[in-house]
Order: C-alpha cells, then structure tokens, then sequence
C-alpha cells in the first residue's frame, strides 16, 4: 500500500490542456461485436440494469448488420451482430470471440481529429464521413489503436436525434430497473510482451495523451505472476486507457491468459463508476452477475489501516463491503471501492469493475495483490494459470 504514497500523479500537467491538440469531450460509446446481438441486449439489461434505447437492422433497412444500443446515464453499449457468413465482422467474432471492436470518442470536429491523429501517423480506420437524416447530421471518422480495436470520432454538434442516422428508438416493455451505473471510468487495453512502452509512446504521439501512472512488475505481483501497467490520459482527463502488459513469473498471469483466448491485444475490462457500490453490486448480484471471490478476512482487517495512512475514515459499512467482496484503497485524495466481475463470456477474456471514487484518483494499487491472487484462483480452476 505505501507504494501509491509515492506516485506523482501529473494531472496539473495534464490539465494544462497545453499539447491538446485533440480535445476530447467523453466516451461517446463503447461498440462489441457479438455472435447474438439480440440475446447480448437482454443479458446487458437484466444483469447490469440497462435500458433500451436504439435499435438498427432489417427494419431500418440495414441488410447485413443488426446493432441494439443499450443506455444506462451517460453509457452507452452498441451490440453488433453480423446477419450473413459473408460480413467481414464474422472473422472477428471467431478470432476474438464477443469482444470490444470501437471505443467512440465525443469530439467537436471529427474531420480535424483525423487530420491530426493521421497527420501524426495513425492508421485510418474510417475516412471523414456525414451521415443525415431529418434530425440533421453526424460526422463520424476513425483510427486503429492496439490489435484490431479502433477509436471513432463522433461529432454531434448539428444532429438532435436519439442516436444516429440509421437508428430508430427501440421500443421494448421490458426494461429491468438501473442498478446506478454512471459514466465510464476508464477502459483497459492488455497488449503483447514488450508491446506497452509503444503503444504509451503510440498514445503520447498520436493523440496527446500524457502517462500519469506508471506500476512496474515490482508493484503488481504475486507469488507466481506479475504485469506492469501505465495509465494514459487526455487533455481534460475525461479519458483514460490503462495499457496492461505481461511480465515474467512463475506462472502464467491474467495479461497471458487474456492474449491467448482474446487471440491478440484488445480491451480487457470496462470500469463502470457508480455513487453507490453496495447498492449497485446487491442488486447485480441478486441479477445473476458472477464476481472474482472475496479476498480473505486479513484483508479487511488491514483496511482501516491503510486508510489511516491517508487520514482517511471509512463511510461505508466494513462488514457490508466484506460480505460483498468490494475492496478498498487509498491515495491523498481519498479512497475508492472497487470490485471486478468474473468474465461476461465463456472465454475469459472482456470483464467489468464497479467503481466508486471517494476523492481517490488512483487505480487501486493497493488491492492489486489480492485482485492478482483472486484473479489467479480462477485461473486455477480454469487450467490456464
């Protein structure tokens, strides 16, 4: 726990704006391609509490994809499924199983964001495009990141539809109560041996983000695997990728696992934010939703001590948490609740974190060895550790 006392977090910096050249407004989606859409929709609202929201396929006129988007505050989830063996979408699915294709990216100017992220040597993914309607327009445009994920661009400024053109509302009498998901904290990319230090300087060139956090295989341990981490942001600090890579071990770690089920680099877990944690995972909980396990009692009994080390006091009930298997840590801003599901498919592979930030702006240092031995457990049980 001491080591996060000694993180230079760099956010003053950051928040400068003075090399943003590529000013990101928030998440404007998050895009899957998954083997059944339809199915995956039901699945997102009964267990995590969202909502219907847009719909486009042969009702529309879309002939080769069906997309529903499912909306919970200020997240919004695209599940796309190809209708043919022909659509090149297919191959993702079977190399990738269900997975993160495009993380969407609300920007003022999409044709100056691709201007200036391939002027800098991105990858285009998509040219500049307008799409209309009678709800006015969406110009959309895009790159390839790490592996085969991609960020769009989306500008929105002269549209005031529900979604996009091409989308309609979708109606549905089923619509599960929110469990209080907010916004997307921050996303997770696992990339290859070696590959994290590139893809930092890929982020810090292309885009303008900056490195703030920076966790060495010294720090994210155990007794038989390990991984390093470095958090990127951008400009406003609205946006941050976490870039994972492997590190040796005795065994092979989460970082691996995810590589070789994922068949490449990709997202490896989206961090929900909530303002209520007990709340949100009781009620995910009641709804099927399968979480890593608890870490041991010896871990909340250090708790409020390591909150101390901080001049933190706990508000929530510590008892409650444990039974709940949410974790706790600290920084000097405050502490945060957190907990991670078990993956959402049968490969293991895409996962999420519930998280709840009491003034803390870390990524849980602290609770990485019992995550670590937690996430090991299952690996065990899988064969793959």
């Amino acid at each position: 726990m001491s080591d996060i006392k000694n993180v230079d977090y760099g956010l003053e910096k950051i928040f400068e704006g003075a090399q943003d050249f590529l000013p990101l407004l928030g998440t404007d989606y998050v895009e899957l391609y998954v083997g059944n859409a339809k199915q995956a929709a039901h699945f997102y609202k009964t267990a995590f509490g969202f909502q219907s929201y847009a719909y486009k396929g042969l009702e529309t006129g879309s002939k080769d994809t069906v997309s529903y988007v499912v909306k919970q505050d200020k997240i919004r989830l695209v599940l796309t499924t190809p209708l043919n063996s022909k659509h090149p979408i297919n191959d993702h699915i079977v190399k990738h199983g269900d997975g993160v294709k495009v993380v969407a990216l609300w920007v003022d100017d999409a044709t100056q964001a691709w201007k200036e992220t391939t002027s800098r040597g991105a990858k285009s993914y998509m040219e500049p495009t307008t799409e209309k309607d009678e709800h006015g327009e969406i110009v959309r445009s895009g790159i390839y990141t790490y592996g085969e994920t991609v960020h769009i661009f989306v500008e929105r400024k002269n549209y005031d539809g529900l979604f996009m053109p091409g989308f309609v509302k979708w109606e549905s009498e089923y619509n599960p109560e929110p469990l209080g998901l907010k916004y997307i904290d921050h996303m997770v990319g696992n990339v290859g041996w070696g590959e994290m230090n590139t893809w930092v300087k890929w982020y810090e060139d292309i885009m303008g983000f900056e490195n703030f956090l920076s966790f060495d295989d010294k720090q994210i341990h155990t007794e038989y695997s390990a991984l390093m981490s470095k958090v990127m942001s951008n400009g406003n600090g609205r946006i941050k990728f976490p870039i994972n890579e492997p590190a040796e071990g005795k065994k092979k770690s989460q970082i691996e696992e995810y590589l070789d089920f994922y068949e490449g680099p990709g997202v490896q877990h989206i961090a929900v934010a909530t303002n209520d944690i007990i709340a949100t995972v009781k009620g995910m909980r009641a709804r099927g939703v399968e979480f890593l396990s608890t870490p041991p009692d010896t871990y909340y009994s250090a708790a409020p001590e390591r909150l101390a080390e901080f001049d933190h006091e706990l508000r929530e009930d510590l008892e409650t948490l444990k039974k709940l298997g949410i974790m706790i840590d600290a920084d000097e801003e405050g502490y945060l609740l957190q907990i991670f599901t078990r993956p959402v498919e049968d490969r293991p592979t895409l996962f999420f974190e519930i998280i709840q930030r009491m003034g803390a702006r870390g990524f849980g240092a602290g609770n990485f060895k019992a995550l670590f031995e937690s996430i090991e457990r299952e690996q065990e049980l899988r064969g793959t550790l």
